[in-house]
């Protein structure tokens, strides 16, 4: 009797990694409806809790303001211009505190949806991405409030210390400023995932990154003087150095990609 034929690894993991795309479209709909009803449930919930804590929170967001004060021997007290302002500002930090708190949650409720429609490969990958671009909004917000956030403040308040003027720091506008540097950082740290991103799509290389890191500078240079709300030198050059290390980071992280597409593309046999 012949031997039974061996099926080839690729056709036998097809099947598990295809397993879950066989959904109906009325299926994807109703699993559409379950998990915006329940990220929705969740940002409430969130927005609940956030608007119970966010009164303590409020003592932490201003703590550098209160230093800055200090530092020049001021009053750190920081002021409401208008009588429902400080409930204004308890209520928006509230909100935001909760959709932070949901965050996992609804990301998680995206993954569910979109997951099984992805070969396994696919879903590493989706997973990794959500993950580092996570870590480093999170990095960006650490970095702004531990290391420029005092050193602007530092700058904005001593400028005037010598002065004949003294300085009525309203919280709401406080409150506006970091929400800009804090979430702008969070943005600009996400710099490696657009070269990553980039790179996937062949639109750049590791060789053009470092080709043209002069003109990459110069838009870096660029965006610090525009983003920095200080116009001293110190605080540009602290705005712009994790700015560098990213973008070189992006040149790791394209070389990775440029030379796993290549080892790829050798195993199928094709021309590189």
């Amino acid at each position: 009797m012949a031997a039974p034929a061996q099926l080839d690894p690729t056709q036998q993991q097809r099947p598990e990694e295809e397993a879950g795309a066989r959904m109906s479209f009325f299926e994807h709909l109703v699993d559409l409806r379950k998990r915006l009803i329940n990220s929705l449930i969740a940002i409430g919930i969130g927005m609940v809790i956030g608007l119970l804590i966010s009164k303590y929170f409020i003592n932490y967001i201003v703590e550098p303001m209160q230093k800055a004060l200090r530092d020049a021997h001021l009053s750190d007290k920081l002021y409401y211009t208008s009588p429902a302002g400080y409930i204004s500002l308890v209520i928006n930090l509230g909100l935001y505190l909760g959709i932070v708190m949901a965050m996992p949650f609804v990301l998680h409720q995206i993954w569910l949806f979109v997951a099984p429609g992805l070969y396994r490969h696919e879903r590493r990958a989706v997973s990794g991405f959500i993950i580092s671009s996570m870590f480093l909004f999170v990095c960006g917000i650490a970095f702004g409030y531990y290391i420029l956030l005092p050193q602007m403040l530092h700058f904005l308040i001593g400028f005037a210390y010598d002065g004949p003027v003294s300085p009525l720091i309203s919280i709401n506008e406080y409150f506006n400023l970091i929400l800009i540097v804090l979430i702008g950082l969070g943005i600009i740290f996400e710099l490696p995932i657009l070269i990553l991103i980039l790179s996937l799509f062949g639109i750049v290389t590791p060789k053009f990154l470092m080709k043209n890191f002069r003109y990459a500078m110069l838009i870096i240079t660029i965006v610090a003087a525009i983003v920095t709300p200080t116009p001293d030198a110190t605080t540009m050059l602290i705005f712009m150095a994790p700015m560098i290390a990213l973008y070189f980071v992006g040149v790791i992280v394209s070389y990775v990609v440029v030379r796993r597409k290549r080892t790829q593309t050798l195993a199928r046999g094709e021309a590189p």
